[in-house]
């Protein structure tokens, strides 16, 4: 039977910057990514319409387009005896992922005791990738798989063009399996061998589902397909047409399906930016119909911050007070309320005033920059020449901006450009110098929050849907700014969790499959009770220890360090834990299991147009298990961060379970996009679907990559152009 990761109890939507460094990625919630998509304002008319399946395409077959760069879909389609829920990625240009569930309407998921009447679910990853673009003379080319990580039930491959002709787009291409069920013409590969004429059949079995089964890539009979899309004179209205590749006499499950005629028809409308809906004729004899959000994740630049404070009025007479008659306590408070900076003190190097502190409200830090240089600006007399923000987080300094005043008066009275003003703006990393402190400020003890949370888990054989909706309360105390203790409380309001019966079969220490008996335990849980420490090693060498319950299934002990270099694209760090298995309340109480583990890290941010940054982790796991994690993530000038991983252990595929090995697909969106207030918050959801004990890395409430992140350049010099705002 399938096991499905269940949803974090706490920290999945709404992670603060400083709390963005404490939670894991995987956060298992849906609806912030609703949220963004009904929201955002950013979509293109002409947008490429989505398959039945998810990704662009005509109804059943996939076309070569891709989106635009950003783009993300969400697309549930009905027609009988299959209902599809796709989410559909575009990373790249020129690469397109999807992440699907389909349940087969006819078909029981299992024993009646556990499962009752529910359809059997099926999930799959789908990617396409252009091999080139269309050019006045050549069509678009594309190559793609269908469900090559999944159960490989509706697994196929497929090469496909597609060139347009004004409003017509037309595609044409060959597939494999699920894609050519037809196989009305021969294998063209077979001139390589034989064994290209058969294909296995669909893995379909829990043991091998998830594997990546290159014995049955571009094997068997194969089959055109093709069609149109028809752009019509209202923009709302495509219509589309397609010969299908497929003609269902070989559906998984035993579940064949009559078909009439190959061709499928039909409309997509489309009534606002973000929504299209579907209608179609297929096969001959059935009803197809379906809808569409998507949203350019990419361009999406977030309503107007109307609850936000307005800039400093700038004053018309400078003052001309030194810096030692200004009274800074008034500019701190100032600072936090208009700057969004926890101000921990305020110093002066000759001609320079240096404000260093935690930035707690804009997720932009050129608009907290430039909000500071108003600030100051009107504060002090003609003695100063540059305004230095330095960017500090639980005690450790990553980096200091500076902008020099004149150049940014002039840029704000429009004298000079944006381009003019960036050769004035500098980044330097942090050293000791010789300052006078002009103020230093009381230590912030307390720092607290309050949250609904809402965690879900989607596709288990107990219930398609098990969700979660709790009451979270955080709370940091400071002793010092580098030793301070967390602690974090869950109280369970509403769920649905009394359907959850399932335990996966294990032959690992059940260090994650035991996650049912953690969440239904105890209504009231204490997830993390930690004392952390940071110190500041050296100029790019970061510390990190920590002791207590880190997460809620383990406590223990451990320790990370960080070489973060400033100015380059790469860092490397390690950590190491002892750590012992909790009580299942999430209580102070402890169970036998105990294991030490830890990692190297590697991390190359690639840069360029599409900063593409790669981590490469290898060590050992929490089953015991030694492998490595391998993590792409691409993220855009406004924030968003698309990505995927995978895991892979010295344990065998039989010995993980279904999967194979541990993978997943994530998207982190910043809130500042969705809300009319400035926030460092951010939400996600990651496709992670199954909960193994192999390749299971700890919780950990920080990580020393997360806390410099300001060493990330590319924050202030995508965005400078809000240093206006």
């Amino acid at each position: 039977m399938k096991q499905y990761r269940a949803g974090r109890p706490a920290g999945s939507v709404g992670t603060s910057r400083k709390q963005h460094a404490r939670f894991r990625r995987r956060c298992g919630c849906v609806l912030p990514l609703v949220g963004c998509l009904l929201m955002s304002v950013a979509h293109a008319d002409d947008a490429p319409t989505q398959s039945d399946f998810g990704g662009t395409g005509l109804w059943q077959t996939p076309s070569a387009r891709m989106a635009e760069d950003g783009e993300l879909a969400l697309t549930a389609s009905h027609v009988h005896p299959y209902d599809r829920y796709n989410i559909s990625l575009q990373p790249m240009p020129w690469l397109e992922a999807i992440f699907r569930y389909t349940a087969v309407s006819n078909r029981l998921y299992g024993a009646h005791a556990l499962s009752g009447t529910q359809s059997y679910k099926d999930k799959s990853i789908d990617l396409k990738i252009r091999l080139w673009a269309e050019s006045r003379y050549l069509p678009d080319l594309s190559i793609g798989a269908r469900d090559v990580g999944g159960t490989g039930l509706f697994s196929g491959e497929y090469a496909v063009m597609n060139k347009r002709f004004g409003p017509i787009d037309a595609s044409l291409g060959m597939g494999w399996g699920y894609v050519g069920g037809r196989g009305d013409i021969k294998n063209p590969l077979s001139v390589f061998g034989d064994n290209f004429n058969y294909r296995p059949a669909p893995v379909g079995t829990v043991n091998n589902a998830g594997k990546f089964g290159i014995n049955h890539y571009l094997h068997g009979p194969t089959a055109l397909f093709g069609g149109i899309s028809y752009q019509t004179p209202w923009h709302w209205l495509v219509l589309k047409a397609e010969y299908d590749g497929n003609d269902y006499q070989h559906e998984p499950l035993k579940n064949n399906l009559p078909q009439n005629s190959p061709i499928n028809v039909g409309a997509v409308f489309r009534p606002t930016r973000y929504l299209d809906l579907s209608l179609a004729y297929e096969r001959g004899n059935t009803v197809m119909f379906g809808f569409t959000l998507h949203t350019n994740l990419a361009e999406g630049t977030g309503p107007t911050k109307s609850l936000d404070p307005p800039p400093a009025t700038r004053v018309t007479t400078k003052p001309t007070q030194d810096p030692e008659q200004v009274d800074w306590a008034n500019v701190a408070r100032e600072l936090r309320k208009n700057a969004g900076i926890q101000v921990s003190s305020i110093t002066r190097r000759g001609r320079e005033v240096v404000v260093s502190g935690e930035q707690e409200q804009y997720f932009y830090s050129a608009k907290a920059v430039g909000r500071t240089a108003r600030i100051l600006d009107n504060q002090l007399g003609p003695g100063i020449d540059w305004f230095t923000v330095v960017s500090q987080l639980e005690g450790l300094t990553t980096a200091e901006t500076s902008v020099n005043r004149q150049r940014f008066n002039e840029l704000l009275d429009h004298e000079i450009d944006l381009t003019d003003f960036r050769r004035s703006a500098e980044q330097n990393a942090p050293t000791p110098r010789s300052e006078e402190v002009l103020y230093s400020a009381p230590l912030k003890r307390v720092d607290q929050s309050f949250a609904l949370v809402y965690s879900q888990s989607l596709g288990g054989p107990d219930n398609f849907l098990l969700y979660q909706i709790s009451a979270v309360y955080n709370l940091d105390y400071h002793f010092t700014p580098n030793f301070w203790w967390s602690g974090l409380a869950n109280v369970t309001l509403f769920d649905n969790y009394d359907k959850f019966k399932y335990d996966a079969p294990s032959e690992l220490p059940r260090v994650r499959t035991d996650v049912r008996k953690y969440i239904t335990s105890s209504t009231i849980t204490m997830p993390v009770f930690q004392l952390t420490g940071s110190h500041q090693l050296g100029n790019d060498l970061y510390g990190l220890a920590y002791a207590g319950m880190l997460e809620s299934m383990f406590g223990g002990a451990g320790g990370e360090v960080l070489y973060r270099p400033f100015g380059e694209r790469w860092a490397i760090g390690t950590d190491i834990n002892w750590v012992k298995q909790r009580g299942y309340d999430q209580d102070f109480s402890f169970r036998g299991y105990h294991v030490v583990t830890g990692h190297v890290t590697g991390y190359l941010d690639l840069g360029g147009d599409h900063d593409i940054t790669v981590a490469l982790s290898a060590g050992r796991f929490l089953a015991g298990d030694w492998g490595a994690t391998l993590d792409v993530s691409r993220e855009f000038r406004n924030g968003v961060r698309m990505g995927a991983y995978a895991t892979k252990t010295n344990i065998s595929a039989q010995q993980f379970g279904e999967g194979s090995f541990d993978k997943g697909i994530y998207v982190s969106i910043p809130f500042d996009l969705l809300l009319p207030r400035s926030t460092t918050s951010r939400s996600g959801f990651v496709w992670d679907p199954l909960i193994r004990d192999g390749g299971a890395r700890l919780a950990k409430r920080y990580t020393l990559y997360s806390l410099t992140s300001d060493r990330d350049l590319d924050n202030f010099n995508d965005n400078l152009d809000k240093v206006v705002e």
